[in-house]
């Protein structure tokens, strides 16, 4: 005879968003696991002896909860994105989820969880939560993809991680600065005040996850470095996480140079999207070039995000979604 795994959900509210409008979440959830999916009060459970079935059954109510949480989750196309994003197949479970505590380990639940931060971070899609696992398994990490796909927000959530749990010193952050077609040089006032509006998307980033006093206190400890693709020639960066942003936007030559600036215990993250290169035309992106040539090297991890990983407004995933079809055609 088999016994029935429960779990209590003591919020009403986060249990009726769980359920959804006539049980449909947990039609979903059922179609998931294939096992049906009881709720009596605030009691939801499977009738279910398999220890994986019900492991698998706790971390899908608590990854919910997770998201209704931060305001997510409240559809059934986020919890399907949920269902369908394979965070880790191997998840243990090491304490009660439904404890006052509600910590987990980082490693287990797919989430990045950045100490002092309000929030976990969890992949909204399968490529991002590849992604994730590229970042922790490799010290060099490419990603290509398109604009809200979270292929920098996400790598700048790991390298947060990273350092504020003492893993590594310190979070270097650069970008070509090629957009606005001037030199630094033209532009006012000193080289943090030149460099910051091409940044700013970056601090934004840390900023979702750690408050603005935190980043900056930071900034201010030299715990993060902000510099400018140019001044990263000679420089061997050891113990650090540093990150490459709009990549698409270097020379073969800089890529390169970049690269190998990587010293030891360090991990390089880099991002860009190529459908967004202002390269002069007659100039081989870097990233591009880059892509070609390392691919055969498997300590190197590569991660091609599509319009369906962008998870800004739903707007933005269809415009993104139009170009792709209209370069296809």
């Amino acid at each position: 005879m088999e016994h029935s795994y429960k779990i209590v959900v003591s919020d009403t509210g986060i249990l009726t968003k769980l359920c959804g409008a006539n049980d449909s979440n947990l039609k979903l959830i059922e179609q998931h696991l294939g096992v049906p999916v009881f709720m009596r009060g605030n009691e939801l459970s499977v009738e279910q002896d398999d220890p994986a079935i019900q492991q698998q059954f706790r971390f899908i109510i608590d990854r919910i909860i997770d998201e209704i949480e931060e305001g997510y989750a409240d559809s059934e196309d986020a919890v399907a994105s949920i269902l369908n994003t394979d965070l880790n197949p191997d998840y243990t479970p090491t304490k009660d989820y439904f404890s006052s505590q509600r910590e987990h380990a980082t490693m287990n639940e797919g989430a990045i969880v950045v100490p002092g931060a309000q929030k976990k971070v969890y992949p909204k899609t399968q490529n991002q939560a590849d992604y994730v696992r590229l970042l922790r398994t490799k010290d060099m990490v490419f990603c290509s993809g398109s604009a809200g796909s979270g292929k920098t927000f996400l790598a700048v959530c790991e390298a947060l991680r990273l350092v504020l749990s003492k893993e590594k010193k310190g979070i270097i952050l650069t970008r070509p600065v090629v957009e606005a077609g001037e030199s630094l040089g033209f532009l006012p006032g000193d080289l943090e005040q030149k460099t910051a509006p091409y940044l700013r998307p970056l601090y934004d980033s840390m900023e979702t996850v750690l408050s603005k006093d935190t980043v900056k206190k930071l900034i201010e400890n030299d715990i993060i470095e902000t510099a400018p693709l140019a001044y990263m020639r000679g420089r061997t960066l050891n113990d650090s996480v540093i990150i490459l942003d709009e990549a698409q936007n270097t020379t073969c030559e800089q890529m390169k140079m970049f690269l190998t600036r990587m010293g030891n215990g360090s991990k390089v993250f880099v991002t860009g999207d190529v459908t967004q290169i202002d390269l002069p035309k007659r100039c081989k992106s870097g990233l591009v070039h880059a892509l070609e040539v390392l691919s055969g090297i498997p300590e190197i991890g590569i991660m091609q995000m599509t319009g369906a990983d962008v998870v800004r407004n739903p707007l933005v995933k269809k415009i993104v979604q139009a170009y792709e079809n209209a370069k296809d055609n």
